[in-house]
């Protein structure tokens, strides 16, 4: 029996295909930064906006973790449910970034239950202990 292909490797279709490919793969690159660049221009020239370079840098807001930083550092700290309810994270995420995160960012977290209710904190750069 002959192999399946082997009449096809003969006739040559297989270089013609390959051929093909390469024809498109080179089209569709050739066009693809032509296209982005003009395409760039015209969104400019429509909106009336200067280019990316000449606009003043937004703001970045606060990631979740400079959120957990800013309640920690208060001096009375805070509890898992005020941390939960400002990242939107879940309770075990919240202390897995307590234990990790904020940890290798070289802030030293301390906890203290009083009342039946566990606070934590950042501890100050120059307190006591370390």
């Amino acid at each position: 029996m002959e192999h399946c292909c082997w009449g096809a490797r003969q006739s040559g279709l297989f270089s013609v295909a390959a051929e093909r490919f390469r024809w498109k793969y080179e089209e569709s690159a050739m066009t693809a930064k032509t296209k982005t660049r003009s395409n760039r221009t015209q969104r400019q020239r429509r909106s009336g906006k200067a280019p990316a370079q000449e606009r003043p840098p937004k703001a970045s807001k606060p990631s979740k973790l400079d959120r957990m930083v800013t309640l920690l550092v208060r001096p009375s700290g805070a509890t898992l449910a005020e941390l939960v309810s400002a990242t939107g994270w879940q309770k075990h995420s919240v202390r897995g970034a307590l234990a990790g995160a904020l940890k290798k960012k070289g802030h030293a977290i301390v906890s203290e239950k009083s009342d039946g209710e566990r606070r934590y904190r950042i501890e100050a750069a120059g307190g006591a202990g370390k």
